[in-house]
C-alpha cells in the first residue's frame, strides 16, 4: 500500500487543523492506520490509531482528548483532526499502515507514508 499525506501547515497555539493520509494499492479496510510524529534529534512516535473499521482507536496520553483519529474506506483515507495545538505538538506527522492493529500500536507498522509538517507557533 502507498500512503500520501498531506494538509500540514502553520498553525497558532490553541487552534486546529487537520491531516489526512490518501492510501492507494491494496484495499484500504485491509489496514489498520495509523499517524506518528517526529522532531529533530528525536525518535518517532506514535500519536494514534484506528482499527481498520474504524472501531477502535488508540491515542498517546500527550494527545488524548485533543486529537481525534477517523477514517472513511469509501475515500481510502485517514484523517487527524488536531485541536487545542501546543508549540510542542510541532513536528512531521507520518502516517502508516498494518494488518495488524497491535503492530501501529506497538510502532511498528508495515507500511509508512511521506511526512507532513505541522508547525504551531506561540
Amino acid at each position: 500500500v502507498q500512503l500520501q499525506a498531506s494538509g500540514g501547515g502553520l498553525v497558532q497555539a490553541g487552534g486546529s487543523l487537520s491531516v489526512s493520509c490518501a492510501a492507494s494499492g491494496r484495499t484500504f479496510s485491509s489496514y489498520a492506520m495509523g499517524w506518528f510524529r517526529q522532531t529533530p534529534g528525536k525518535e518517532r512516535e506514535f500519536v494514534g490509531s484506528i482499527s481498520r473499521f474504524g472501531t477502535t482507536t488508540s491515542y498517546a496520553d500527550s494527545v488524548k482528548g485533543r486529537f481525534t483519529i477517523s477514517r472513511d474506506n469509501a475515500k481510502n483515507t485517514v484523517y487527524l483532526q488536531m485541536s487545542s495545538l501546543e508549540p510542542e505538538d510541532t513536528a512531521v506527522y507520518y502516517c502508516a499502515a498494518s494488518e495488524r492493529f497491535s503492530m501501529v500500536v506497538g510502532g511498528r507498522p508495515d507500511y509508512w507514508g511521506q511526512g507532513t509538517l505541522v508547525t504551531v507557533s506561540s
